[in-house]
């Protein structure tokens, strides 16, 4: 399936001038038409030689680039259901979702997938950008209707918001200039609307979360004594003098000392990566996280949580697995399937034995050691993980805390 994801990236690129002149030079020598003059913009984003050969995005690739108005971090994932592991993986920290639909097939089944994922992962913004108009004569009767057929699967997604553009990444219309084609549109172009729409989705403000990565003990004769935390602090702020809990076993201190680049300061927020000392010696390690005393979330070993499911082989009930949620690893096992997601009507299927490749699951987990996890909705680093095979050691789940 080619929609045009990797032309479009490119096309942005390249009319919003952000391309190195030794770079697109080199893509100009590679393309396929540049006999004609012209060169393959995909060129840009589809790196590997398997994505060349097939025309579809295979891997995650990451282009970055900037305007006066914002900059923008781009990840091209793959639309081919084959790879919907890789397209999870490239959208679970996006602040926006582009779903491409080519003009020509209008909603199909991986629209219906992605549209879900999008859900699951609340992603603030989705714009549904309407691909190839060129190729049905511009027809602004086919964009509406392409439209409403979103809209009425969505329904049930409840997007923050939503968005439709018409657009031809090939020739440019509508991408970072208004087409002289689709005088009926007349809304922004997809530059315009990345540049002022508004992604904020800053959550946990008031639940300080700090996940250890890392113990620093020197043992110098300068610093005999030092025991430093090091890590990420994934929400909130940290002082000076606050009293804090240490998770899973719940020990109380306080911070003596806040490093930041090799320097004291007084203070640090999210998401900046820090080294904590703490009055007391604790038996602290990789995995454990620190918390404001009083804003601390529960800690479970029995729980809920919507898996996107990556292998071949099926998942069933009583399966057991490694649970990785931020640095902490832990032995999960799988107590029972709650329901499985029908990728066409939304529903929730109970009586599911397993799931398979792609499969949308609710699982409910049992773990040899409690977590505190905090809603993917409120803090989403702290809500969501991957599954890996306890043999072969390769991700075959991603994972999303939840009750619902």
């Amino acid at each position: 399936m080619d929609d045009g994801k990797s032309t479009l990236i490119g096309r942005l690129l390249y009319d919003s001038k952000s391309i190195l002149i030794d770079h697109l030079e080199a893509i100009k020598q590679q393309s396929k038409n540049k006999e004609d003059g012209e060169f393959d913009l995909a060129l840009l984003t589809d790196g590997l030689r398997a994505e060349r050969e097939q025309g579809i995005t295979i891997d995650v690739a990451y282009k970055y680039f900037s305007t006066p108005e914002r900059k923008f971090i781009i990840a091209d994932v793959p639309g081919h259901i084959q790879y919907t592991r890789n397209m999870v993986t490239g959208a679970s920290n996006s602040d926006l979702m582009i779903i491409l639909i080519d003009a020509r097939k209008g909603v199909i089944e991986q629209t219906r997938r992605h549209a879900l994922i999008a859900s699951i992962l609340n992603i603030p913004q989705v714009l549904v950008a309407i691909n190839k108009m060129d190729l049905v004569d511009f027809d602004e009767s086919i964009f509406y209707r392409i439209s409403q057929d979103f809209k009425n699967l969505a329904e049930r997604l409840h997007f923050r918001g939503l968005n439709f553009i018409p657009i031809s990444a090939l020739n440019g219309d509508n991408v970072v200039s208004q087409s002289q084609n689709m005088t009926w549109y007349k809304g922004p172009c997809l530059l315009e609307f990345l540049e002022r729409v508004d992604i904020n989705k800053e959550g946990g403000i008031n639940k300080p979360r700090f996940s250890v990565q890392y113990v620093i003990r020197p043992q110098t004769k300068e610093n005999l004594d030092y025991r430093g935390y090091a890590g990420k602090i994934i929400s909130g702020s940290y002082k000076v003098g606050d009293d804090v809990v240490v998770l899973p076993n719940e020990r109380i201190t306080r911070i003596k000392r806040i490093e930041k680049a090799g320097k004291e300061v007084n203070a640090a927020e999210a998401p900046e990566s820090v080294v904590l000392l703490l009055e007391e010696d604790l038996d602290i390690s990789r995995g454990d996280m620190i918390c404001v005393q009083g804003s601390e979330p529960v800690l479970r070993n029995r729980f809920g949580g919507l898996v996107c499911w990556m292998d071949e082989k099926p998942l069933k009930p009583g399966n057991r697995y490694w649970l990785q949620v931020n640095s902490l690893r832990v032995k999960a096992k799988i107590l029972a399937i709650q329901y499985k997601i029908d990728i066409h009507s939304y529903d929730k299927l109970k009586d599911s034995e397993n799931a398979g490749l792609n499969d949308i699951v609710f699982i409910e987990f049992t773990t040899g050691t409690a977590l505190g996890l905090d809603s993917f909705e409120e803090i989403h680093v702290n809500g969501q993980g991957i599954l890996i095979d306890e043999n072969t050691y390769s991700t075959v789940g991603a994972f999303i805390y939840s009750n619902n």
